[in-house]
């Protein structure tokens, strides 16, 4: 999921990722990042996921396609193989990682906000590119462009079978907006099964990024770029589905 191994959301708490944000959020979402893959012009079997994390989008999306999976995170990896024990799981940055083939599809979604410069971002386009097949396409889901970013603070979480729960609060803020990443600061208040609860703060950084930023990026790597609107029932604004195809003969 992210890109810094030094946060403990996806290390050490990584055990917890099924309650913070459980698999089944990810449904609806994934079902219409699955009507986008299938716009490549080339039928659409084997996906790549860039930063798949616990794996929870792939856990939808592998109805549909042939998925391999990669993450920097070991931990959050291992989460997801209990999820996805047919998937191929790859250790991996998204900026510099090669697997040596090439796939129908390439998705990333909103690991590609922890590319906090536009250098980040290049790279991980670029690597998105690599592995697209000619005529395949590559989705990227970023939570927020510059455009639609506001401050603000969620919440949420779940309970375990077994007694274990975990709660949250997130407060997204920009301490410098002249720069391209914004803070967001994770409270989460974790319950082991025997009652003991135990409390965890971390900051981390996401990148930002205009419109125009991703729009030139996709069409400087080589993808012919569009955006689509995501449509959803969610209480939420829609995220825009930036998507680069590549062209089939280059």
């Amino acid at each position: 999921m992210t890109q810094s191994p030094d946060y403990r959301f996806y290390g050490d708490l990584a055990r917890w990722w099924p309650l913070i944000s459980p698999p089944d959020d990810y449904a609806e979402e994934a079902e219409f990042g699955a009507t986008v893959l299938a716009t490549a012009s080339i039928p659409v079997r084997e996906v790549l996921e860039l930063g798949s994390g616990g794996g929870h989008n792939a856990a939808h999306l592998r109805r549909h396609y042939d998925m391999t999976l990669v993450d920097l995170s070991e931990s959050m990896l291992a989460m997801s193989r209990r999820l996805n024990p047919d998937c191929p799981h790859h250790v991996g940055d998204m900026r510099t990682i090669r697997l040596g083939r090439v796939f129908d599809a390439v998705y990333v979604h909103d690991a590609v906000d922890y590319m906090i410069t536009e250098d980040d971002l290049r790279a991980a386009v670029a690597t998105a590119y690599a592995h697209t097949r000619p005529g395949g396409v590559a989705v990227f889901v970023p939570d927020e462009t510059a455009e639609s970013w506001e401050p603000g603070t969620d919440h949420g979480g779940a309970d375990a079978p077994d007694g274990r729960a975990a709660r949250y609060l997130s407060w997204c803020w920009d301490p410098d907006p002249a720069d391209t990443w914004t803070a967001t600061e994770y409270s989460f208040l974790l319950r082991e099964a025997d009652g003991t609860v135990h409390s965890v703060h971390e900051t981390h950084r996401t990148g930002l990024f205009g419109r125009g930023v991703w729009l030139r990026l996709l069409a400087e790597a080589g993808f012919e770029v569009r955006v689509v609107e995501e449509e959803t029932t969610e209480d939420r604004p829609p995220r825009e589905f930036f998507t680069g195809h590549r062209p089939a003969m280059d």
